[in-house]
């Protein structure tokens, strides 16, 4: 059975609904490994490296935050990543949200209040830097995104196609360049985007 690694959101968790969509998605077909992701980012990514050579999944699947760290892992592990509207400037985004605040879904540890300082903004700052050195020829074809036309946080599509080649934009339609596109309306719901993993990857990986 094949095995998901899936890496939640800044606010979120494992147990956020994106996760719990794919659990139910893959039931019978994937174990679908849905973990609760240090804050600090250094500390998630060794977690993540960790996981990964332990449990050695066959795919990664990020949302966000989690695609910032997916993007950075993939082509170092060599497993195919999908990217769910990846944010690529987490330290502007937590910038302007400096002060407590509360996780949107529960954690295992039962912490679900943190604290955004400066020194956090910095540790993402330091990795954005950094973040596509590792991007090669082989993986500008394994690691893909998927991205929603009305997302108001996450606009980085062009970025992305920088340093790779596959950007989708569900249902699934694609152009003649290999860019997914809707065929009409727009997109932005997270169960709609984690059956839309189901699917790309069943038929693609």
């Amino acid at each position: 059975m094949k095995k998901i690694l899936f890496l939640h959101g800044f606010y979120a968790s494992g147990q956020c609904v994106p996760a719990i969509a794919l659990r139910e998605a893959f039931a019978g077909r994937a174990d679908v490994l849905t973990p609760d992701l240090p804050m600090h980012p250094q500390d998630a990514l060794c977690f993540i490296r960790e996981l990964i050579d332990r449990e050695k999944p066959d795919l990664l699947i990020g949302n966000s935050c989690g695609s910032f760290y997916a993007q950075m892992i993939a082509p170092v592990v060599g497993i195919p990543a999908l990217l769910g509207n990846p944010h690529f400037q987490m330290s502007e985004f937590l910038n302007q949200r400096i002060g407590q605040h509360e996780y949107k879904s529960p954690r295992k540890d039962g912490k679900q209040s943190f604290v955004i300082d400066e020194v956090l903004v910095k540790e993402f700052a330091a990795l954005e830097a950094t973040q596509f050195d590792n991007c090669n020829p082989q993986s500008r074809d394994q690691v893909w995104g998927l991205f929603g036309e009305q997302d108001s946080l996450a606009h980085f599509e062009p970025l992305f196609l920088e340093h790779y080649n596959r950007s989708i934009l569900p249902p699934l339609m694609k152009s003649v360049h290999g860019t997914y596109r809707w065929q009409n309306g727009c997109y932005y719901n997270t169960q709609t985007r984690c059956e839309a993993f189901a699917v790309y990857y069943l038929n693609h990986f």
